[in-house]
C-alpha cells in the first residue's frame, strides 16, 4: 500500500509517534507499505516556521532529514496536480491539505490526516 502522510501526521510520526492510533503505527511502520511525505507539507512547514510562532518551532530541513532516515519518500508536486486544487469542492479550504489530497488521488496514495473534514473528498483519506 502506498501511504501519503498529511502535514501532521508527517510531524507525528516522526516527533510524537503516539499520537497517531495503533494502525496507523503499524501501516506507517509495515515493510509492505511505502511512506511517502509532500512538498506541499514542507512548504506549510517552512511558512510556519518563518513566522517564528512560539508554537511552532519545527525546522522543515530537520523535518525532511529525519522523513528520509525512516524510509520514507518524498513526492514533488507537478502542474497537473496543482491544477487539479481547481476541481475540488469547497469542502475544506486549507490551500495545502487541498493540494494533499489532489495528490492522493493523481498518485494513489492513501492519505492518512487527522482531519475529518478531508474524508469527504475521497476514499482515498484514511483517518488515524
Amino acid at each position: 500500500m502506498r501511504l501519503l502522510l498529511d502535514t501532521h501526521v508527517l510531524i507525528w510520526a516522526i516527533s510524537a509517534p503516539q499520537r497517531l492510533g495503533d494502525q496507523a503505527r503499524r501501516d506507517i511502520s509495515s515493510q509492505k507499505n511505502a511512506v511517502f511525505f509532500s512538498a506541499a507539507s514542507i512548504w506549510e512547514i517552512a511558512i510556519k516556521a518563518a513566522l517564528r510562532r512560539s508554537d511552532f518551532e519545527i525546522d522543515p530541513y530537520e523535518v525532511i532529514a529525519e522523513a528520509v532516515a525512516l524510509g520514507f519518500g518524498e513526492l514533488a508536486i507537478g502542474s497537473q496536480v496543482a491544477a487539479g486544487v481547481k476541481d475540488l469542492p469547497a469542502i475544506h479550504l486549507d490551500p495545502f491539505d487541498r493540494l494533499l489530497v489532489v495528490q492522493a488521488m493523481a498518485e494513489p496514495c492513501i492519505l492518512l490526516t487527522a482531519d475529518h473534514k478531508l474524508a469527504a473528498y475521497s476514499d482515498l483519506v484514511r483517518l488515524v
